[in-house]
């Protein structure tokens, strides 16, 4: 019999927690309910979870320094971040900390379980997947593993650098265009998620700065290109 998989809902209005967890459970999910941010992190730490919606706004800890504390104990679960708020630099901090999806209240519960699903398909397929290993220059980077290596120093990228580096090497010095790699990765090529990427470009140029052979440049209004030394 095939596991049911884990949820953390961190939602501190106990009804709309109480009615998600019941929906959750009615679909085939395990999930567990906190109505604060020290609540979850401990429930997080117990047990083992298999993605995380948390809300913006908690008492005693928010959801963006829950999600931080999260990445710090695990980098690759996934985490969806439930706000009533609509403002640009709310829903980009949320992206700079690792979220894979951002909701804004009100919403479905019909599309929350399909953000859910949707997510886990993409991990699911990705670890699915037989090990990939990659050459950028003087890296070494294992899509399986999530790890960029440099001599004695590695790197484990998050889940979307993950992704995001994997679609470069497989377009290494050609472009790989803005809109599929939303689509492919984000689901949605909307602004937000435009934005985000942005982001993990920015991140992955730091990750890569150790081999100066090695660039990711801007394509004015198509996408971005990986440079790296072509094989002899």
């Amino acid at each position: 019999m095939e596991e049911k998989l884990k949820i953390l809902l961190c939602e501190d209005e106990e009804n709309l927690g109480m009615l998600l967890r019941e929906y959750l459970q009615a679909k085939g999910y395990m999930a567990e309910l906190c109505l604060d941010g020290e609540a979850g992190y401990r429930e997080f730490l117990r047990s083992k979870y298999d993605i995380c919606v948390l809300d913006v706004m908690m008492p005693k800890k928010d959801g963006f320094t829950l999600a931080q504390e999260i990445r710090q104990s695990n980098a690759d679960v996934p985490i969806i971040f439930l706000t009533a708020k609509q403002l640009k630099d709310d829903i980009l901090e949320g992206f700079k900390i690792g979220a894979d999806d951002y909701i804004t209240k009100p919403f479905s519960m019909e599309e929350l379980v399909f953000r859910i699903e949707a997510i886990l398909r993409r991990v699911k397929g990705k670890k699915s997947k037989e090990s990939t290993l990659y050459n950028i220059g003087d890296f070494v980077f294992d899509t399986q593993k999530q790890l960029l290596t440099i001599g004695e120093k590695q790197t484990k990228l998050t889940t979307k650098e993950n992704e995001l580096l994997a679609l470069l090497c497989a377009h290494a010095n050609e472009i790989l265009q803005r809109d599929f790699a939303l689509k492919t990765i984000w689901i949605d090529d909307n602004y937000f998620n435009a934005r985000s990427m942005d982001v993990y470009i920015t991140k992955l140029r730091k990750h890569l700065k150790d081999d100066p052979k090695i660039e990711i440049i801007n394509i004015h209004g198509k996408g971005y290109k990986l440079i790296t030394p072509e094989e002899e």
